[in-house]
């Protein structure tokens, strides 16, 4: 199987994605902000000075997943009909685990715009609590599944999401 975003010239290009079958596509990403203790209390209970972490966080992942063509060069406009971020907290660990579920009816899959989702809920939660905590971590971006297309379905496993 040859390069696909490269034509003649060896110069990038899009992709076309027009002969392909118009199909349910579904993609489900993660990932993780690691903080301390108090930074956590503070996401909790929903008493940082910039307001609602996650509110705000959730809201920009939802945005971002609209716009990933406009960030990522090779990726298509996608007509998305659902976007979902939800949160699980790790109290124990002072860990956020980012979620993000995206689907669309049409020729090429929303990985990318799950991976752009996660990428941008988990740069938003560091962008609310930097001014309390400067080494947060954000780690373990990655996708759990996919389903749709021709290449079939995918689950990573050991994933229970």
């Amino acid at each position: 199987m040859g390069l696909t975003h490269f034509n003649d010239q060896g110069r990038a290009k899009m992709v076309d994605v027009s002969s392909k079958d118009i199909t349910l596509r579904t993609a489900v990403a993660g990932g993780t902000v690691n903080v301390n203790a108090e930074t956590f209390s503070l996401i909790e209970t929903g008493r940082m000075k910039k307001g609602d972490v996650l509110s705000v966080a959730q809201v920009a992942g939802i945005m971002a997943a609209k716009r990933n063509s406009d960030l990522i060069p090779m990726c298509h406009p996608i007509a998305i009909t659902g976007v979902d971020i939800s949160f699980e907290l790790d109290s124990e660990r002072h860990m956020i685990h980012i979620y993000a579920a995206v689907r669309c009816k049409g020729e090429t899959g929303v990985e990318m715009e799950a991976l752009t989702a996660v990428s941008v809920t988990a740069l938003t939660i560091y962008d609310m609590c930097k001014a309390v905590q400067k080494d947060i971590v954000i780690d373990n971006i990655r996708l759990i599944r996919k389903s749709g297309g021709k290449s079939g379905d995918y689950h990573k496993q050991g994933e229970t999401v």
